[in-house]
């Protein structure tokens, strides 16, 4: 363990965009350092150092390729990679004892159970977006499910991300579909359509419907529409920089140091729970 002084962080994924958005985040909050910098082993950046790769000088951290022993000496790990990476590093974060700090989405149902496993160990802190907005937007979204009938309003959820994501509906679409079903008293999983294509019938009333769209350099749009008959509200985010992803997960290592295992969201974090 480091020093009680700075926050040791380890950022895996290191030399991808998030990765280096991660970086540069570390560097210019207080009370957080760069501890170690992760990659693939086939990586071309390994050796670099994770500074200069982030454009911010160096900072004296060589992107290495070996999880194990930067694990051992750091307090934290912040980790927007792939599903089965995140469950491996949950697993060496449990071993080490540290916060481990996951914006990886795409994760099923049996990634979920092996990370809140791990979380006996290690202090998890997992959401499907790290920003203050999409998180105030969650809670938003959980009152006006609940204040309105479904009878009467139908929710449909709509996102757009740049043309490189890989999973759809993105986290935080499935985030914001959580929190209206939790505003009705639903199951999620039991009342979400995720595709139209055809000929789909009537729309089933109370039923949560999403909306994918990719393209370009979209860095995250997100829209709960709650349409009723001759009205419509429409509560929506729009995400500029992924700075403000990486900044939360900052925020997010910082607030878990020091608490007991287990596994948080980031309405934890904000006190928004």
């Amino acid at each position: 363990m480091s020093e009680a002084g700075d926050m040791g962080l380890v950022v895996v994924g290191a030399a991808g965009r998030m990765g280096q958005t991660l970086i540069r985040a570390i560097h210019t909050m207080p009370g957080a350092r760069v501890a170690a910098a992760i990659e693939r082993p086939d990586s071309s950046h390994l050796g670099k150092d994770a500074g200069e790769l982030a454009g911010i000088g160096t900072i004296n951290v060589p992107i290495v390729d070996d999880p194990l022993p930067a694990f051992a000496k750091a307090d934290g790990v912040l980790d927007f990679t792939a599903p089965a990476a995140s469950v491996e590093f949950a697993g060496y974060a449990a071993q080490a004892r540290i916060v481990h700090v996951i914006g990886t989405t795409g994760c099923s149902a049996e990634d979920d159970a092996k990370i809140a496993a791990a979380a006996r160990h290690a202090t998890i802190v997992k959401s499907g977006n790290m920003s203050l907005g999409v998180n105030l937007l969650a809670v938003l979204v959980e009152q006006a499910a609940k204040a309105l009938d479904p009878e009467d309003f139908d929710i449909e959820i709509l996102e757009m991300h740049h043309r490189h994501k890989v999973d759809a509906p993105s986290g935080t679409a499935l985030l914001l579909g959580e929190a209206a079903a939790k505003g009705r008293g639903i199951d999620l999983a039991d009342n979400s359509v995720k595709v139209r294509d055809g000929h789909t019938g009537v729309r089933k009333a109370g039923s949560i419907g999403f909306a994918t769209l990719r393209g370009g350099s979209v860095v995250g749009d997100h829209s709960v529409i709650l349409a009723g008959t001759g009205e419509r509200i429409t509560l929506s985010h729009h995400a500029e920089d992924r700075a403000i992803f990486a900044r939360g997960a900052v925020k997010a290592a910082l607030w878990a140091r020091g608490k007991k295992p287990g596994l948080y969201s980031m309405r934890d974090v904000l006190g928004l729970s």
